[in-house]
């Protein structure tokens, strides 16, 4: 049995129109589109976190500089975004960098199953662009206080970790900067709702992320190292 076939959260999925504006399908062809229109050197991909992130001021200090473009869209789980790079929101383009963040909203899946669907985007970004990185950011602790879904994101880190330990094409970068406090609750500074970040908790995840792909982008990729091993010397 394949994996789409016994893990929801790794079969490539649409997500409901719910509210009936097709909000969602209208934000995955503008994607498309923006992949016929730029030439990125880092996308990244996910749920809200990303999506968010392009309206602080750190986007523009420390991305927008990078050539990145921005495909996250609020509440989006792991078989949302397999839909989305399967239908065209990775075509066109030859980033270096993929920078993959989603997992906290697949309610009702085991941390097993939504590790599952982030490794079964792991390796559909590698069949699409085979000589990109992709970067797996950790799921975020959520909640105030302790609370299972914590415990969740914790483990599905852990999984998915020791699934990309052995691949050289991805790999995993854990953005916690410590958000959980001595007494084990979350601060309202660093998230406002206790599962998004503040200005504040986006300038201590991004600093470090943004010297990550940095990195990354620095590195020569694998086509221009078959290059130079094939050249005459």
């Amino acid at each position: 049995m394949s994996a789409e076939a016994s893990n929801p959260a790794a079969t490539p999925t649409p997500c409901e129109d719910s509210q009936g504006d097709g909000r969602w399908m209208s934000q995955h062809v503008r994607f498309v589109s923006e992949c016929k229109e730029r030439e990125p050197d880092v996308v990244f991909v996910g749920d809200s976190l990303v999506q968010l992130m392009h309206q602080f001021g750190i986007w523009r200090q420390l991305f927008s500089p990078l050539h990145c473009l921005n495909f996250g869209i609020g509440g989006d789980a792991t078989q949302h975004v397999l839909w989305r790079l399967t239908n065209g929101e990775l075509d066109n383009i030859s980033p270096k960098v993929v920078v993959l963040w989603v997992g906290t909203n697949n309610h009702g899946h085991t941390a097993e199953q939504i590790a599952g669907g982030i490794m079964e985007i792991v390796q559909l970004i590698h069949n699409k662009l085979p000589n990109a990185h992709t970067l797996v950011l950790g799921v975020l602790p959520r909640g105030r206080m302790p609370n299972p879904l914590r415990e969740r994101n914790a483990e599905v880190n852990k999984l998915v970790q020791d699934a990309l330990s052995s691949l050289s094409h991805a790999s995993f970068f854990n953005v916690d900067p410590g958000f959980v406090l001595s007494d084990g609750s979350i601060s309202h500074q660093d998230m406002y709702d206790y599962l998004h970040l503040t200005a504040h908790g986006y300038q201590a995840v991004c600093e470090p992320l943004h010297a990550q792909i940095k990195s990354l982008l620095e590195k020569p990729s694998k086509q221009a190292k078959l290059q130079h091993q094939s050249s005459p010397l």
